[in-house]
C-alpha cells in the first residue's frame, strides 16, 4: 500500500467517525429523522442540492440551521413569495459616492445567495422567473449579474423547501429545475414517542451546546475524496439499468412502468445514484461503493424524475410505489433487474426451471 493510499484510507476511517459524531450532534436539537439528516450528509458530500417536501412544523429550517452549525458554514435562509425578485436573491449593482473623490461608480452588493448553506423556504411560492434564478447558481456555483459573474463560496448546499399541503398560488418547479436536485427528501410526521420527545425538547429552558465537528477545508476535501471512491463495474450497470428501466419506451421497461410511467428519469439520475452511493460508502467507512447503496439512494434520486401517466394518477399510483416495485425481487422475469449478468432475484431459476412457490 502506498502512502497516497494509507492517507486515503484513514480519511475513510476518519469520516466514518465524523457521521457518528455529526449525528451525536443534532440529536441534540433534533428527535428522530435519522435517515432524513444521514441523506442531507450524502447529498452535501456529493456537492448536491436537495428538495425537502413536508409540511410545516417539521423542524425543517432548525435542521440546515444546525447542520450549518455544527459544520462552521455560513447560513442563509430566503423566504420566496410571489413578489420575490431574482436581484434579491443573487444582489444587484449599488450606485456608490466616493467620499475623497466625489466620483460615483456602480458597486456590487451580494444578495443571501453568497453563502455556504442556502435554505430556499417554500421555493413554488416564487415565479419561475426568481426560480430559475437558482439554476444557474446550483448548477455552475457561480452567479452573473449586469454581465460579469460572481463565484460562489464553497462548499454550496441549496436545501429548498416545499409544502405539498397549500398548493394555492404556487408555481410549480419545472423539470429542468426538480433534475438539479439531487435528492428529493420528503419527512413525515414523527412517532408518538418521538413527539412527546419533541414537546419536552422545546418547551423547556434546555440549551444545546452544539460543538463544530468537521470544519470547512475538511469537509472540501471529504468531497474531492467521494469521486475517488471506486464503484465495480457490475454495480455501475446495475445503476444504469435501474434508471433505464424507468423509461416506458425502452425494451426492457417492465410492463408496469410502460403503463404507469410517461416519461421516465434521465441519464443524470444515473449521475446522482453512482454519486450518492459512494457519498453513502464513505460515510459507513466503506472504501467501494456497492449495489445496496445504490438502492439505498434509488427512492431520493427519482421520486422526482418520473411524470406518471394519467392512468397512474387516476389509480392513485405515486412515483415511490413504481420505484419500490423496481427494487424488489419478481418471479416475472419481464419485471427482473439484471444484475452482474444474472438476475439478481431470480435464484430459483438456477436450481429449476419450474417456477417460485
Amino acid at each position: 500500500m502506498t502512502e497516497t493510499e494509507l492517507r486515503e484510507l484513514q480519511a475513510v476511517e476518519r469520516i466514518a467517525q465524523l457521521r457518528q459524531a455529526l449525528l451525536g450532534e443534532l440529536r441534540k436539537v433534533i428527535v428522530g429523522q435519522t435517515e432524513i439528516i444521514e441523506q442531507l450528509l450524502i447529498a452535501l458530500l456529493a456537492k448536491g442540492h436537495c428538495l425537502l417536501i413536508g409540511v410545516p412544523g417539521l423542524a425543517k429550517t432548525l435542521l440546515v440551521k444546525t447542520l450549518a452549525q455544527v459544520l462552521d458554514l455560513s447560513f442563509k435562509r430566503i423566504q420566496f413569495t410571489p413578489d420575490l425578485m431574482p436581484s434579491d436573491i443573487l444582489g444587484t449593482d449599488v450606485l456608490q459616492e466616493d467620499p475623497e473623490t466625489g466620483r460615483r461608480r456602480f458597486e456590487f452588493l451580494p444578495g443571501p445567495i453568497f453563502a455556504h448553506i442556502i435554505l430556499a423556504d417554500e421555493i413554488n411560492r416564487a415565479p419561475p422567473k426568481t426560480q430559475s434564478a437558482l439554476l444557474e447558481a446550483m448548477q455552475e456555483r457561480k452567479v452573473t449579474v449586469s454581465g460579469r459573474t460572481y463565484e460562489l463560496p464553497q462548499p454550496f448546499f441549496v436545501l429548498a423547501t416545499q409544502n405539498p399541503i397549500e398548493m394555492e398560488g404556487t408555481y410549480p418547479l419545472p423539470e429542468a429545475q426538480l433534475d438539479r436536485f439531487l435528492f428529493s427528501l420528503v419527512l413525515d410526521y414523527p412517532s408518538a414517542d418521538e413527539e412527546e420527545a419533541i414537546v419536552h425538547l422545546t418547551t423547556s429552558a434546555y440549551e444545546p451546546d452544539l460543538q463544530v465537528v468537521m470544519g470547512r477545508e475538511e469537509l472540501l476535501q471529504a468531497q474531492e475524496l467521494v469521486r475517488k471512491v471506486p464503484v465495480p463495474e457490475r454495480v455501475g450497470k446495475y445503476a444504469v439499468q435501474l434508471v433505464r428501466a424507468t423509461r416506458p419506451k425502452e425494451a426492457a421497461a417492465p410492463e408496469f412502468v410502460r403503463q404507469w410511467v410517461q416519461w421516465g428519469a434521465g441519464p443524470r439520475a444515473s449521475q446522482a445514484l453512482i454519486l450518492g452511493a459512494k457519498a453513502r460508502a464513505l460515510l459507513h467507512g466503506r472504501t467501494a461503493a456497492s449495489a445496496e447503496d445504490i438502492r439505498a439512494v434509488a427512492l431520493p434520486v427519482l421520486r422526482h424524475r418520473l411524470i406518471l401517466t394519467f392512468a397512474a394518477e387516476a389509480d392513485g399510483i405515486a412515483p415511490e410505489q413504481v420505484i419500490t416495485r423496481l427494487l424488489q425481487p419478481s418471479p416475472n422475469p419481464k419485471d427482473a433487474l439484471h444484475f452482474g449478468g444474472e438476475r439478481r432475484d431470480e435464484p430459483w431459476r438456477k436450481k429449476s426451471n419450474s417456477p417460485p412457490p
